[in-house]
């Protein structure tokens, strides 16, 4: 199985091609507002992916030691999403909010899709647990 750190790795690739997509479309398209946000919400969500990528590899080598587990940062998270939709509605001629929001949640998409498609590439011979 892989590990948490090479998932994180294949994400950050895939959203940075999206990024650079995302910024050829603001540039060229009539709707900048709206790719704006997407850019935005992508930004965060791309950051609140690696804090819980950092806080989930701090959770398991917690529970490898016996250790008390640590929070997996869902605050922190949160306040980051706050964050991006109090830019997007501060600036409404910028960054459309609508657009920010689903951008937050395009990381979280792109690695359901990502952990599906493994999962059919290498499924769990005989249904054992992992």
């Amino acid at each position: 199985m892989e590990n948490l750190r090479q998932i994180h790795n294949r994400q950050k690739r895939a959203l940075f091609f999206l990024l650079a997509l995302l910024a050829l479309a603001w540039g060229f398209s009539p709707w900048p507002t709206v790719f704006a946000g997407l850019i935005l919400g992508v930004l965060f969500g791309l950051y609140n992916f690696w804090i819980l990528t950092r806080r989930m590899e701090r959770f398991d080598r917690a529970l490898a030691q016996g250790e008390k587990a640590p929070s997996l940062g869902s605050g922190l998270r949160f306040a980051s999403g706050i964050a991006a939709a109090a830019i997007a509605v501060s600036l409404p001629e910028t960054f459309n909010l609508i657009a920010t929001v689903i951008g937050l949640m395009i990381p979280y998409l792109f690695l359901l899709a990502e952990r599906i498609i493994s999962q059919l590439k290498h499924p769990d011979p005989g249904g054992k647990e992992r």
